[in-house]
């Protein structure tokens, strides 16, 4: 029986054996040093076979022109030749044929579905797999221009305020209690880019549409995820942002709703960084921080970013050390002239694809957790169809975890671990909207698709064993 969206995923329930991870055998003590770091795991399987077949195979394929330059030049140029034509042969949405081919290849990678009941199944099936829950994002954004100075007509700012605030609400229903939606506050319309771009806060009518997209995902305990921009917008971004902090982070239901995204190839994101804490501890809100190490490397200057990915990885990790220990350091220091050195309440949510910020984010947690320290609200989060060697080992190391809590339950190690959380980030939209929302985030990190051999490698692998696996059962 193939998914009613996605006909390449197979539903896990009718997976044969050899697929997932169906066979019993006892669970097995795993160690070692990866990166200079040491980690133990408790798995009867490796990793990626937590993944059905046909997404293993889905993944191979596409890493495999992706991390080939020539290859991912000439289909990169192919789909944006798509989101962007108006020709009935073309458009996905009109082409039937080629819809059926985006829907079971790059759609079915990447996106949750068309509407609700398909991005809720499509969800629920990233759940099964063991992901702690999803980041879902609309996929039809109002673009604008930042050169563009002159305000467009009041009715086109309505009906672009209109049409943001009707899919953010839409997008809040989808998601299950707990977890996160996704967003772009230029996606308001080209007015609210101008003003983002000016420091200036929003109009009143898209005050009263932010107001009521948050005043529903607080009622249904749902965190918004502002994504990262470009830095001429920063300013406006964080004003925008700490100022729904304090109303929406201030309360005493212990859940953080607003987030704010930091860069860490920015040169100027510590400093950054810890004003906001500052200002988060003077004020009394919890300071909801994404980290990600940066999306716009090739549009932003390259007087404002890092100089190398050595620099880059550096100062995430540092960042990330800093917060999740509630410390600063040489990286993070404190604002001059602060009454204290305390941390603000905070909550993060790490964004990467990267294993070894992943190990020493989980060190600091599994290290907390052995001595009873305090540890801080805390997510992984990464990309739907990317880095799912990554996500499945955050996976097993939180069934390992679980494991070792429920072994002592009566003992010693009764709450002395950590059960980390990942979380899946994807758009829903029709198949243009939703091939149009990834060709402009392709635009937007560019050398982010041919950094994909290490899966195109490791879902390589996972196939031979599966081979292998079948060979042997057969």
């Amino acid at each position: 029986m193939r998914h009613p969206i996605c006909p390449t995923l197979i539903p896990l329930r009718r997976v044969r054996p050899f697929q997932l991870r169906h066979v019993s055998r006892p669970y097995t003590t795993e160690s070692g040093t990866r990166n200079g770091f040491s980690w133990t795991r408790k798995s009867s399987e490796p990793a990626l076979s937590c993944l059905p077949l046909t997404n293993v195979i889905r993944t191979y394929l596409i890493t495999s022109i992706s991390s080939s330059p020539t290859l991912w030049r000439l289909t990169f140029a192919l789909l944006k030749r798509m989101a962007n034509s108006s020709s009935f042969l073309a458009d996905p949405d009109k082409n039937l044929p080629l819809r059926w081919i985006l829907k079971k290849t790059f759609y079915a990678q990447f996106c949750a579905g068309e509407n609700k009941e398909e991005a809720r199944l499509t969800a629920q099936l990233i759940r099964d797999i063991g992901y702690h829950g999803v980041i879902i994002e609309s996929a039809l954004e109002v673009t604008g221009d930042l050169g563009v100075t002159t305000a467009p007509a009041t009715e086109t700012t309505e009906k672009e305020i209109e049409t943001w605030r009707n899919n953010m609400l839409a997008t809040v229903r989808m998601v299950q209690d707990g977890e996160f939606v996704a967003l772009k506050w230029s996606g308001l319309g080209q007015f609210a880019l101008m003003l983002l771009n000016a420091n200036r806060p929003p109009s009143e009518a898209m005050k009263a549409a932010i107001h009521e997209v948050c005043d529903v995902a607080a009622a249904k305990d749902v965190a918004i995820l502002p994504g990262a921009e470009e830095e001429a917008t920063n300013a406006g971004i964080d004003t925008w942002t700490l100022d729904l902090m304090r109303k929406y982070n201030s309360g005493h239901s212990g859940r953080t709703i607003m987030y704010n995204t930091y860069q860490a190839y920015l040169k100027s994101t510590p400093a950054r960084l810890a004003r906001h804490l500052a200002a988060a501890k003077l004020e009394g809100y919890t300071l909801g921080i994404k980290l990600v190490r940066g999306a716009y490397l090739e549009s932003e200057s390259k007087s404002l970013l890092l100089p190398s990915k050595e620099d880059t990885d550096r100062v995430y990790n540092a960042l990330a050390k800093s917060l999740l220990q509630g410390e600063y350091d040489e990286i993070l220091q404190p604002v001059y002239g602060s009454d204290s050195d305390a941390f603000p309440s905070i909550a993060l949510v790490l964004a990467t694809h990267n294993m070894e910020s992943v190990q020493r984010a989980q060190k600091i947690r599994n290290d907390q957790a052995a001595l009873g320290l305090h540890r801080i609200e805390f997510a992984y989060a990464q990309l739907q169809g990317m880095a799912d060697e990554v996500g499945c080992e955050i996976i097993q190391m939180g069934r390992s975890a679980k494991t070792t809590q429920n072994e002592g339950e009566q003992g010693p190690l009764w709450r002395k671990t950590d059960v980390p959380r990942a979380f899946k980030c994807l758009p829903w939209g029709s198949t243009s909207e939703c091939l149009q929302y990834l060709m402009r985030r392709a635009s937007e990190n560019r050398d982010a698709a041919t950094r994909t051999e290490g899966t195109r490698r490791a879902m390589g692998s996972e196939l031979i064993r599966r081979a292998k696996r079948a060979v042997l059962i057969a």
